[in-house]
């Protein structure tokens, strides 16, 4: 079985929301699931302890050029998630991007357009996609 599209998955969405279909109750949902997102990487570093964080000053000079500066940069993080955490995570993040498509469908966005839009500005911009 493959995977769906983003669009049989914003379709999908469409038809299971049923409670939450006010934009102020979807927003609120959505922010929700970021934080719960958030939160179980908090509790795979404090609880688990399966990923540590070190996180210090980068080590980056204005003399760096762009590629080395990307090769030289850390992510802060020891470790690799658990199975667990993981598991927990992957449904975190499942939850948040069912918001963020019933998000879109309010708005009558195409998560797909989203996806493609935001591709297109990376490859275009590539590192000087800095946000």
């Amino acid at each position: 079985m493959s995977a769906p599209t983003l669009d049989q998955f914003q379709r999908q969405v469409s038809e299971l929301l049923l409670r939450h279909r006010s934009l102020l109750d979807v927003l609120s949902k959505y922010g929700q699931t970021g934080s719960a997102v958030n939160r179980a990487v908090a509790k795979a570093v404090t609880e688990c302890g399966c990923i540590e964080l070190n996180a210090k000053k980068q080590a980056y000079s204005d003399e760096t050029d762009l590629t080395e500066a990307q090769s030289m940069l850390e992510n802060h993080m020891n470790g690799e998630l658990c199975e667990q955490c993981s598991d927990v995570l992957r449904a975190e993040l499942g939850r948040n991007l069912f918001y963020m498509s019933a998000l879109c469908n309010l708005l009558d966005i195409k998560l797909e357009e989203v996806v493609a839009n935001e591709a297109d500005r990376c490859s275009t911009l590539g590192l000087f996609n800095m946000r």
